[in-house]
């Protein structure tokens, strides 16, 4: 037999071809099957219309070791989530309407994902990173800023809500996370975080203003367990309390702008 005459009865690069089309079906494949491993399974816009058709189906569990030594695992069993809100009109894709206290129930812009509810540690130390100054010995606000500590705080509808008594940092950035707010006798008296982005600093006038929510509002800010460290679920609950206030603080500021 001449030699290369087997190949002589094939078009090389047609099979090369075919091979490479299975290939990247394979990868499409694999790779739809890997992006099932958060999110799913997936769940019905309307109670009982059943789960929604997956394909590919979703692939087996998978262990990930965290940068804290923990073990998750992907796709895992988690609980159904129950949310104070329905669909605004009877059809899929609808618009959902918070159907109690949205800010509080975390609809809408209060919404937030469910983190790890544990503080955040820094990668240096393994220490909790966001604190409040009572707790960080070795930091301090800069002298050419000004220190809100003292400072009344004014709510969007201009009432004092509290005084902020310290101010927590990132020991990670170097920056200020939050002001921690003791409100007024009136609101509880209670220690609530207020995200520095929520925040105006007023020097001149020894205040704290802040347009997100009102001040009886600022009794139902979410709690924070621990007085000396937030956790990450904690963090994204009171920022995601404030972003509500911007739609669902007043009534005026819901509907269209003109």
């Amino acid at each position: 037999m001449i030699a290369g005459a087997v190949l002589a009865r094939f078009d090389v690069a047609q099979i090369a071809i075919y091979v490479f089309w299975l290939f990247f079906a394979g990868l499409i494949y694999y790779l739809r099957r890997e992006d099932h491993r958060e999110g799913y399974p997936l769940v019905p816009d309307f109670p009982g219309q059943g789960t929604p058709r997956e394909f590919p189906l979703m692939p087996a569990p998978k262990q990930f070791l965290m940068a804290d030594g923990t073990v998750s695992y992907a796709p895992r069993a988690e609980d159904a989530e129950h949310f104070a809100a329905g669909p605004a009109l009877p059809w899929p894709g609808a618009p959902f309407e918070p159907t109690g206290s949205a800010m509080k129930d975390a609809v809408g812009p209060a919404a937030y994902a469910l983190r790890a509810d544990v503080p955040e540690h820094a990668y240096d130390d393994g220490l909790p990173k966001v604190v409040p100054l009572r707790s960080a010995a070795d930091f301090f606000l800069a002298d050419e800023d000004p220190d809100p500590r003292g400072y009344s705080v004014f709510a969007a509808d201009g009432v004092v809500a509290g005084t902020v008594v310290d101010a927590w940092i990132d020991r990670s950035e170097y920056i200020a996370r939050y002001l921690e707010v003791e409100t007024t006798a009136a609101l509880g008296g209670r220690r609530v975080l207020l995200p520095m982005h929520y925040a105006q600093v007023k020097p001149a006038q020894s205040a704290i203003t802040t347009g997100y929510i009102t001040a009886a509002q600022f009794a139902d800010v979410p709690a924070h367990k621990s007085p000396d460290t937030v956790t990450s679920r904690e963090e994204d609950a009171i920022t995601a309390y404030y972003a509500g206030g911007m739609l669902y603080a007043m009534p005026g500021r819901l509907g269209p702008v003109l």
